[in-house]
């Protein structure tokens, strides 16, 4: 399997094939509007501005699973975004991403990728602190720990990395790489 095999369902509720994006280096991530991680559409919408004349794409999904933070509908979420923080690249419909309403693209995912920490960061370490108390055994599972989760896809539809929310460094010298 790779990224082309999978639909998604727009913010209005079409079925898109991924396969639309073949060729592409692509970042999926998870996010939410009300999230402590927020400000990072930013730093995407920088990403995306940089190298989507390169090949470069960004698959938003909204989701709600993690502390109520995407409360709004799909328009809501939409007008936040476009709004507050100027998005351009593909937004799609709120999704979960964990248990048994996961959607099957991050069930493959998550499948296929392993929770390497959050690093020693301030966000970090207050992430560990709150997952604890929510799941002891949270470092030792796949699933997605919070918003902002991204998975960087290659030309190939391959996954490259999963980078969890604390990890935006790191992220643009593989984005650049995978180019």
């Amino acid at each position: 399997m790779n990224l082309y095999d999978f639909t998604v369902k727009t913010q209005d509720g079409r079925e898109v094939s991924l396969s639309d994006y073949a060729g592409k280096v692509v970042l999926i991530v998870n996010t939410a509007t009300g999230c402590g991680f927020t400000p990072q559409y930013t730093e995407l919408q920088e990403l995306y501005t940089s190298f989507h004349d390169k090949g470069f794409e960004i698959l938003d999904f909204p989701c709600n699973q993690f502390g109520d933070q995407a409360p709004g509908s799909n328009e809501e979420i939409h007008s936040f975004c476009t709004g507050r923080f100027g998005i351009t690249f593909p937004q799609f419909a709120k999704i979960d991403v964990n248990g048994d309403n996961a959607i099957s693209l991050y069930q493959w995912l998550t499948a296929n990728t392993k929770f390497e920490g959050f690093g020693m960061s301030p966000m970090g370490v207050m992430l560990s602190g709150v997952l604890k108390k929510i799941d002891r055994d949270y470092k030792t599972t796949s699933g997605i720990k919070w918003n902002f989760t991204k998975f960087l896809i290659n030309r190939e539809g391959e996954i490259v990395e999963r980078f969890e929310p604390t990890d935006m460094k790191k992220l643009r010298e593989k984005i650049e790489a995978c180019l």
